[in-house]
This record gives C-alpha cells, sequence and structure tokens, in this order.
C-alpha cells in the first residue's frame, strides 16, 4: 500500500497530461496551440475586438440639430491647418466685464481632444469610462446638443487622460484616430460607419505613450495616416477604406503624438511626419519614400507637428529639451536632401506641445523660459522680437491667431487672453477665466465667432463675435 502512495502523484500527473493532450486534439481536427500568457492573450482578445468594432460598434441618435453654416474649423489646425484664419471680421475686441458669454457646455471623458467643425456640426472624440467605450460624437454647434454617437468598446486606463485628437471632416465622411490606434471613418451627417481599421492588428503599431495623439489629414477623397509600422505612412480612400498606397519601413520608424503636415514642395506634393528616429518626406503621389532627416528625434515625446515655411523649409519644435529648427528640403535630379539651416537651443524657443503658427516670415508661439511666455520669433535673422509680460503665460495651453488677433489659453488657471500680435509687439485687449479645471490642454476651434474649448473634462462654447458676420 506504501508503494501505492508513492506511484499515486506520477499517476495523476500522467492521467492529466492525457487529458489535456486529449482537449488539445479535438476528434478529426489538428492539435491547438497551448494556452497563451494571461498578457498576450489580453492583447490579442483586446485586437480581435478592436478589429471586430466596425461590426460591434452602434450609432446613438440624439436630439440636436445642425446650426445654420458659420464656416468651418474641419480638422486639426482649423481650415487650411495653419492654426489660423486670415482675417478678424465680426470677431470682438472687448468682452463683457464678466468674460465671454457661454452658449453652451458639455461634459467629457477625461481626454484633451479638440473639436472640429463643419456645417454648423461639432465633431469631437470623447471616452466614456462608464461603459468603457470610445465615443465620436456629433453636437450642434447652436446649442451643444448631441445629434449622433458612434461608440464602439475599447478598454483605456488613465493616463493624463485618454482621447487627445482633433478629427479631420468633410461634407460626406468624418475621420476620427482612437488613443489605442483605432481608426473610424463614418458618414458626416448620420454617423454611421463606412470603414474601421486597427493599426496595431493590421499594421504591428506601437501605441505611443500617453495614447495616440495624431490627427489624421483629410486630402482630397483620401485619408493620410502614418501607422509608424508597416507601412511607415499610407493612404486610404474614403469611400471604401481601400488603402491607396503604402510606404515602406525597413528602419522601424515608430508612431509618435505628432501629426502629418502637406508640404507643397515645388518638385512635388509631399506628406512631412515627425517619426520616432527622425523627419521624413514622402511623395503625395504614390507614397514613396523621397528623403530621412534622422537629426531631428525627440525620445520622451515628439508632440508639435512640423510647420512648411515656403514651399522649400519646414520649421520643427519640440519640448524636453529639443528647443527648435529651421530646415531645407532640397532636390536635384530626382535626389533630394534635408539639411539644417538654422537652430535654437531650449531656452531660446521651443514648444513641448502646441504647434507654432506661421505668418509672414514671423513664427507666433511660446518660450520655456519664462515658462510659456507668448513670443515671435523673426526666420530672417533668427532673433525672437517680443516675449509676452510675466502675467501672460500659457504653460502648455493651446493658442490660435484670426487677422491680427490671438487668442491664447493658461492650461492649468482657465484664463484666456485676447490680444492684437504682429512683429513688433503684442498687446493684451482682454482676459478672463472661462473653464474651471485644469489641462487646458486641446487645440481650440474658431468658428463664426463661436470658440471652442475644453479642459479635462469640460467643452464650452464661447461667444467672442458676431455671428451675422459669417459667410
Amino acid at each position: 500500500m506504501q508503494e501505492f502512495y508513492r506511484i499515486l502523484p506520477w499517476a495523476g500527473m500522467i492521467l492529466g497530461m492525457l487529458g489535456i493532450g486529449f482537449l488539445l486534439v479535438p476528434p478529426g481536427g489538428r492539435p491547438v496551440q497551448m494556452r497563451l500568457p494571461d498578457k498576450r492573450l489580453a492583447e490579442i482578445r483586446s485586437r480581435v475586438k478592436s478589429a471586430t468594432a466596425g461590426v460591434v460598434g452602434r450609432v446613438t441618435q440624439g436630439p440636436g440639430k445642425p446650426s445654420r453654416d458659420l464656416g468651418r474649423w474641419d480638422q486639426f489646425r482649423g481650415p487650411e491647418r495653419t492654426g489660423a484664419l486670415p482675417d478678424a471680421a465680426g470677431l470682438f475686441r472687448k468682452w463683457p466685464e464678466n468674460g465671454p458669454v457661454v452658449l453652451w457646455e458639455t461634459s467629457l471623458g477625461e481626454g484633451h481632444a479638440g473639436a472640429a467643425v463643419r456645417r454648423g456640426r461639432v465633431y469631437l472624440l470623447d471616452y466614456d469610462r462608464e461603459r468603457e467605450e470610445d465615443a465620436f460624437r456629433c453636437l450642434s454647434l447652436a446649442d451643444g446638443r448631441e445629434i449622433w454617437r458612434f461608440s464602439y468598446p475599447v478598454r483605456v486606463k488613465r493616463n493624463h487622460g485618454m482621447s487627445r485628437t482633433v478629427p479631420a471632416v468633410t461634407d460626406k465622411f468624418a475621420v476620427a484616430l482612437g488613443p489605442k490606434c483605432l481608426v473610424y471613418c463614418v458618414d458626416a451627417e448620420s454617423g454611421q460607419s463606412v470603414w474601421v481599421k486597427d493599426l496595431v492588428a493590421e499594421c504591428g503599431t506601437r501605441v505611443p505613450p500617453w495614447y495616440a495623439g495624431q490627427c489624421p489629414l483629410v486630402d482630397g477623397d483620401a485619408a493620410i495616416l502614418a501607422p509608424g509600422a508597416d507601412p511607415l505612412l499610407m493612404a486610404v480612400e474614403l469611400s471604401s477604406g481601400r488603402v491607396l498606397w503604402k510606404t515602406p519601413n525597413p528602419g522601424g520608424w515608430g508612431m509618435t503624438h505628432s501629426s502629418v503636415c502637406v508640404f507643397e514642395h515645388p518638385a512635388g506634393r509631399q506628406y512631412v511626419y515627425a517619426a520616432t528616429r527622425g523627419l521624413v518626406g514622402v511623395s503625395a503621389k504614390d507614397g514613396k519614400l523621397l528623403w530621412k532627416y534622422p537629426a531631428w528625434r525627440i525620445k520622451i515625446a515628439n508632440i508639435p507637428t512640423p510647420v512648411p515655411v515656403g514651399r522649400t523649409r519646414l520649421f520643427l519644435s519640440g519640448g524636453y529639451n529639443a528647443g527648435a529648427a529651421l530646415v531645407e528640403v532640397s532636390e536635384q535630379n530626382g535626389e533630394f536632401t534635408c539639411r539644417e539651416i538654422r537652430r535654437w537651443n531650449a531656452s531660446e524657443f521651443g514648444s513641448a506641445q502646441q504647434t507654432p503658427i506661421l505668418r509672414s516670415g514671423y513664427i507666433y508661439g511660446v518660450v520655456p523660459n519664462p515658462h510659456g511666455a507668448l513670443a515671435c520669433l523673426d526666420l530672417t535673422d533668427g532673433k525672437v522680437r517680443w516675449v509676452s509680460d510675466k502675467d501672460v503665460r500659457l504653460e502648455l495651453g493651446p493658442y490660435l491667431l484670426a487677422g491680427d488677433l490671438v487668442y491664447a489659453l493658461n492650461d492649468q488657471s482657465g484664463t484666456l487672453f485676447l490680444g492684437r500680435v504682429s512683429p513688433a509687439g503684442f498687446e493684451v485687449l482682454d482676459r478672463a477665466k472661462v473653464l474651471e479645471g485644469h489641462d487646458a490642454w486641446a487645440p481650440m476651434a474658431l468658428v463664426g465667432g463661436r470658440l471652442l474649448l475644453r479642459d479635462l473634462t469640460q467643452l464650452r462654447c464661447l461667444e467672442v463675435g458676431d455671428p451675422a458676420a459669417a459667410p
């Protein structure tokens, strides 16, 4: 009997292994794979879940109605992706005693995603923590009521907010890129899904720290995306989701928080992207990789988008001691080169989060010292023309131009500054506390005298001009 008890554990183990073997070889089938570690299994399940979002995503209709068409701010950095409007027609140069009138407001999930506006509709990417869903929302510009919501399940943990990208919208389509790099295109009027692409599952994209910050670019009938994997960049037809071209990525240059910009080079239209290992330019015609510039790298977080300067130069800026640089892209006999013209160290000029604005050869942005002060940089001689007084600080907050006016927001106090800017100087016209929360990092949108801005959990629409002056 004693011998029996000695062999009992071994017998049990052998029987258990036989049982597992039986389970792994279904009748008439081939052996299935052993169970994967929980972490890997969860990743695969997450990818499968994302890949089926086009099927399981749902559209919820709301009571909202579009306002009359007051103009457009239909993508990241506005109609021309410059962060500016050409004039200040109809905009107030003085606000009421208590600040601009709040026309409406709505609560949001934690995040920094800015709004896009087209045909009286406000498009915003949001996150519903209770339901654990990405929510692409369409609101009325008139009163903020929801017109529709397209949502799909995805788990996103808090990490300085969740959603942080601006949609791109045409008359027919609206495209958004979610925090876990799932891109979805919906019908702009109804919110019905047109196509969905999971960049992680389909391309091998590695989600950047603090989630995706890349704002999709819509150019003509295509969405231009930078998966930063296989491929490096690609164009996707809006109406069908068909991939039109792909840019190879043999060097493994990854996705950052930066967005793709359009570069009208004399040798042909290009898309420029600040990837993890440097700057790249590709042909807008077929996605061919034209040039690389490895000298511009920001290891922790590359956020601002390259700013085209004329037709051959690009202005680059960033935080984490990156400073700023002006580079020139040249072409000879079909060969492209990119070289540095000038560099500014982090104490001279830089922008950790917001993309600077170019106007008439001058860059309007912020300087790190004093922290977050508004500044004007002359690209001709490389000198900083002026820096705002110590009582005007933006920290990491957004800013935009309209004619000679600037709207600049302090990201912690919620104070909005209205000023007049030129290369000669900066004049504060008014200021008001317009937000109660903090971390107001989202880009603002300005349409028809309506300024849309947000902090971590609240979106507000302010009356800063006469809507009758809108087109």
